[in-house]
């Protein structure tokens, strides 16, 4: 999808959070940050929150891993500064 259709069409922060941590590719990670300055550019503060609701999600779904301090953590348990990547195949 090319940037002018990816603004026509507005992505869902699962998508964007899918997209991102598929470009950056295998072994490494995202800023759940970079997400929310993708979906809204202005006052991507206020999304912090969702961003993380959204992760726990895929991450239960198995679409994503949440690292913090540069391993694999609980989705139902982590807290503070943390990453988000490809899971880890094998």
């Amino acid at each position: 999808m090319s940037e002018e259709e990816r603004k026509k069409r507005k992505e869902t922060l699962d998508e964007i959070i899918l997209r991102l941590t598929c470009e950056r590719g295998a072994g490494k990670t995202i800023c759940p940050s970079e997400v929310a300055r993708t979906f809204r550019p202005e006052n991507w503060q206020q999304l912090m929150g969702e961003v993380r609701v959204r992760t726990v999600k895929l991450a239960h779904a198995g679409e994503i891993t949440i690292y913090r301090k540069g391993k694999p953590a609980d989705p139902d348990d982590f807290k503070g500064i943390y990453r988000l990547g490809r899971p880890e195949i094998g």
